[in-house]
């Protein structure tokens, strides 16, 4: 009997050990320069897909790394400022647009790609990512369904925060992975004003 347990308590003592013993795992400044040696050798600038892609900005930078984390709290404040900082609502103070160009906009994934006509707008790829329209068959779950978004209703509250959480996520998730559609010129401001719509709309099929 006491073999029997031995056999069976070892590799349980073991897991317990090496559980109690996790390690944050750190590149190390050689290891960073050879995998930024990796994608300068293996990639080739192409019309809209420039060399310059490689380059970090300083909010990039922070968040890359393996837990996801830009530093300690007074970093992440900071970053959080500048994303704030970035923000231009419209100027007209009006946030909707058409909600029909917005669902056209949130199904459309091209754009800044080698291949794509910089001539021809951007899309937003929002089904990348999300659920909107709840009988859309094709969508993301990376980031939250939006389905009803829209009872929230329209308060000045929600259109700012709603705007610049799409402007730039950053805002309220420094390390967060949704683009920074307005921040980076991703999207125009009427294709902004637009999205919002399909977001807010209560006739958008979002909210249906």
């Amino acid at each position: 009997m006491k073999t029997l347990l031995k056999v069976f308590l070892l590799p349980v003592i073991a897991v317990s050990v090496l559980a109690g013993c996790e390690t944050k795992q750190v590149a190390t400044p050689a290891a960073e320069a050879t995998a930024k040696d990796m994608l300068v050798s293996s990639m080739k600038a192409k019309n809209q897909a420039t060399m310059d892609r490689l380059n970090q900005d300083e909010l990039q930078a922070a968040c890359s790394n393996a837990a996801n984390v830009a530093g300690d709290a007074e970093a992440i404040e900071a970053l959080r400022k500048a994303a704030e900082a970035s923000v231009v609502y419209p100027a007209d103070g009006n946030f909707l647009g058409d909600w029909k160009n917005g669902n056209v906009i949130a199904a459309n994934g091209k754009g800044l790609q080698w291949n794509d006509n910089p001539s021809e707008p951007n899309g937003g790829n929002c089904y990348a990512c999300h659920q909107l329209d709840p009988n859309e068959v094709a969508y993301g779950t990376l980031g939250p369904s939006l389905t009803n978004y829209g009872m929230r209703g329209q308060s000045e509250v929600m259109l700012k925060y709603t705007w610049a959480k799409i402007y730039n996520p950053h805002v309220y998730n420094v390390c967060s992975h949704m683009p920074r559609f307005g921040a980076q010129k991703i999207l125009t401001e009427q294709q902004l004003k637009d999205i919002m719509a399909l977001l807010l709309d209560p006739n958008s099929p979002v909210n249906q």
